[in-house]
């Protein structure tokens, strides 16, 4: 029996190093996460209070009519701004009051970076009003506004009077596809006795286009087709009602001719 104490004796002297091994492990552990989580909370304290969090870069994304400067500005957000106080929804409502913005999507880019991506309207046409050419959107709202130079990226609008017959060419010019919009210079209200809507297109291919606003939209989506079949070299009058072609040398034969017998 005491040769049998002895062993538990002995083992335990042997296991208590061991434990108080362990103990200073599971000690220095400790103080080591600890440690580790002052300094990353001291770091996050000095971050915050340092120009480290602040908006360091704006990029904008996607605009043609507003400069860069006009949305930044109306968003409100500067370098100023913590990356970490950028209220999207917010900045989002503000450029959406701007007339020309379709769509808006705003998203920080860590470390501190501010993408704003917007969709404008798409200016389907110009209205000449008093020497002034008044934009038209693809919602159907016309502008105020003035641009400074002779539109060259959608057709004018000559001629034509506030009321129902310009929305309904406004919602005419909404439908057609954009390649045949793009082929429009320019578009004169010109009525006749026979045809109160009708108008007069003359296209960026030297053609002359006569149609009526209440089937335009339907009759000009053929309009590439009809082209593709004539001499480009010979350029007349495409009367989309018809239709039919009439080459500018016949009708000038034709008013000579008259003359001649008047």
């Amino acid at each position: 029996m005491k040769g049998l104490d002895n062993e538990k004796v002995v083992s335990l002297e042997d296991r208590i190093p061991k434990l108080k091994q362990q103990r200073r492990k599971k000690a220095n552990k400790r103080l080591i996460f600890l440690l580790l989580l002052f300094f990353v909370l001291i770091a996050c304290v000095v971050y915050f209070q340092s120009p480290l969090s602040h908006v360091n870069k704006i990029e904008v994304e996607g605009n043609r009519v507003y400069t860069d400067e006009e949305i930044i500005s109306k968003s409100s957000v500067s370098k100023n701004s913590s990356i970490w106080n950028v209220d999207e929804k917010g900045i989002k409502s503000k450029i959406s009051e701007l007339t020309e913005i379709k769509s808006v999507d705003v998203r920080t880019k860590m470390p501190n970076a501010v993408v704003i991506s917007v969709e404008e309207w798409r200016r389907i046409a110009y209205l000449l009003n008093e020497g002034d050419f008044l934009p038209i959107l693809e919602n159907g709202d016309i502008l105020e506004k003035e641009t400074g130079k002779t539109p060259v990226s959608a057709p004018i609008l000559f001629s034509f009077p506030e009321g129902d017959v310009t929305e309904e060419m406004i919602r005419g010019l909404e439908t057609i596809p954009e390649e045949v919009l793009n082929s429009i210079s320019e578009i004169h209200y010109s009525p006749k006795e026979t045809d109160k809507t009708h108008i007069t297109l003359f296209m960026n291919d030297g053609f002359e286009v006569s149609a009526s606003i209440r089937t335009f939209a339907e009759n000009m989506i053929h309009y590439p087709s009809i082209v593709s079949q004539l001499d480009p070299a010979i350029k007349g009058i495409i009367d989309l009602e018809v239709p039919y072609f009439s080459p500018y040398e016949l009708k000038g034969a034709e008013e000579e001719s008259e003359k001649e017998e008047g």
